[in-house]
């Protein structure tokens, strides 16, 4: 009996082996995520066991076999065992024998299991990040072919001045330009290694934690081992990053819905739909779901945050629970976001429908209190001026729908009575009626607005382009850490070709 091969169910013997908890300890089921990113792990710390000088070269090369059989079989042919870990390094055991279990020399599932997180989820990131970056693209498109179509801005959802449609959405792309930035900062403080950790407290074997970085990919080590095994801000920062996104994404999912119902713009049917018993209605459901990430969002911050709270160091299991948070929040927020640009680039917008409601409201008020106290007028005076023409517009438009308040000559009347009333001079001292004019042109309003970050045409086509180049280093960026990540799986591979 003392030369029969032990099966991987029998890693941690009889006294753990069974009972009705072993299921409920057991996250294989959820693990499938995570399987490729633990073969890597597992490879890479072979590999240094072997150069090393740990494990025989022998043994390295029955192991890193059994990984590729493995591999080849797939995560659904794994069968016993608490988690993909143990799963695997049993399925090593079945495949080579009591030479398998060389495999877990110097490590514990503590590092291992973070190491595998960190290797999954930066990937994860950086699609994030692309989809983001895909966003902003479509956002900077659309702005340089509406540079100069007005529409009305709002605050507190009323008519408040006269926009263009590039202004608009420069300011999500600027919103999701800081998105880009703290995801970038989530994958940098996830891209570092705590593999060779041990369970908390290191281990006594002569390891090279630099070299397993470095074949894993990774920018650094973490230094503490306890800290290495036990921490999970790199999940909640990364959470919180995404959940970042999904605000950003339910701002403009709102703005988008509440543009179709006005007729702002219409969205493709890819990115709509019909009812089942009224023929006629076209529902913008992407962007109702879109809206909907950020609950999703925010319910994985706050389970997380949750799991986390109050854990003493160093390693507990709760924060097995914590990774489903993590996952379920990059995937919904992920998904929202390319559905998001989608509909972003092939929305329609009705430039004569923007252009008639930019002037609606008298949302030129404000240009022609600037005017006036350009001029002469006190500020105060100025304003009190204009609010006095515009409550006047307002009655007129209620008592005779005659809309006043869109109506350029009225609005001219208007602002003349009021000035009568409150100042001790005419008007047209201060400033001609033909600059008044003018003035209450929302098209003109727009163009006189060119101050740094204002919606004047030059001004926004300027910000475009800066906008640009910031995408095209974050892109690059981007691309640049692709390529290390693959870089560093071609040479893993090459050095697993060493021993097998």
């Amino acid at each position: 009996m003392g030369g029969e091969k032990p099966s991987g169910s029998a890693i941690r013997r009889d006294r753990f082996s069974g009972g009705p908890a072993r299921g409920f300890l057991s996250s294989l089921a959820a693990d499938e995520r995570i399987f490729d990113a633990d073969l890597a792990v597992d490879r890479a710390h072979v590999v240094m066991l072997a150069e090393q000088e740990i494990v025989d070269d022998g043994s390295a090369g029955e192991v890193l076999g059994a990984l590729d059989a493995i591999e080849a079989a797939g995560f659904d042919a794994l069968s016993n065992g608490e988690d993909v870990h143990e799963a695997i390094e049993g399925a090593v055991i079945d495949h080579v024998g009591p030479v398998g279990g060389k495999m877990h020399t110097a490590r514990s599932r503590n590092d291992e299991v973070a190491t595998c997180i960190r290797y999954r989820l930066r990937e994860d990131l950086l699609d994030a990040i692309e989809a983001v970056c895909g966003l902003r693209e479509a956002s900077l498109t659309i702005g340089a072919d509406h540079l100069d179509t007005t529409m009305p801005g709002y605050t507190h959802l009323q008519p408040a001045q006269p926009t263009t449609v590039a202004h608009y959405l420069r300011s999500y792309e600027a919103a999701l330009r800081r998105d880009t930035e703290r995801l970038s900062g989530a994958f940098e403080r996830t891209n570092r290694s705590p593999l060779g950790a041990g369970a908390f407290a290191g281990t006594t074997f002569d390891i090279d934690r630099e070299r397993t970085a470095e074949l894993l990919g990774f920018d650094s080590v973490l230094a503490n081992s306890m800290d290495a095994v036990s921490t999970r801000d790199f999940c909640f920062e990364a959470v919180s990053a995404l959940a970042g996104v999904s605000l950003t994404l339910s701002g403009i999912a709102e703005d988008l819905l509440h543009f179709s119902n006005r007729g702002y713009l219409t969205l493709a049917d890819e990115y709509a739909s019909t009812s089942s018993i009224m023929p006629q209605k076209k529902n913008p459901d992407t962007l109702e779901l879109v809206r909907a990430t950020a609950g999703d969002a925010s319910a994985g911050l706050n389970g997380l945050f949750a799991t986390l709270k109050g854990l003493p160091r160093a390693y507990n299991r709760d924060l097995q629970d914590a990774t489903s948070h993590v996952w379920q929040t990059v995937d919904a927020v992920t998904e929202a976001t390319d559905v998001t640009a989608g509909a972003l680039a092939t929305a329609t917008w009705n430039e004569s429908v923007l252009a008639d409601a930019a002037a609606e409201g008298f949302p030129t008020a404000t240009g022609v209190a600037d005017l006036l106290a350009a001029n002469g007028l006190p500020f105060r005076t100025a304003h009190e001026v204009v609010a006095s023409a515009a409550r006047n517009l307002a009655d007129a438009n209620a008592n005779t729908g005659t809309g006043a308040l869109a109506d350029p000559e009225a609005q001219l009347d208007a602002i003349d009575a009021a000035a009568g009333t409150i100042l001790d001079h005419a008007l047209d001292e201060y400033v001609p009626r033909e600059a008044l004019a003018a003035t209450l042109d929302p098209t003109e309003s727009v163009a006189s607005r060119d101050s740094a970050g204002g919606p004047a045409p030059d001004a926004v086509s300027g910000a475009l382009a800066d906008a640009r180049e910031v995408l095209a280093a974050d892109e690059a960026t981007l691309a640049d850490r692709r390529d290390r990540l693959a870089t560093a799986e071609d040479t893993l591979s090459q050095e697993v070709g060493v021993y097998v």
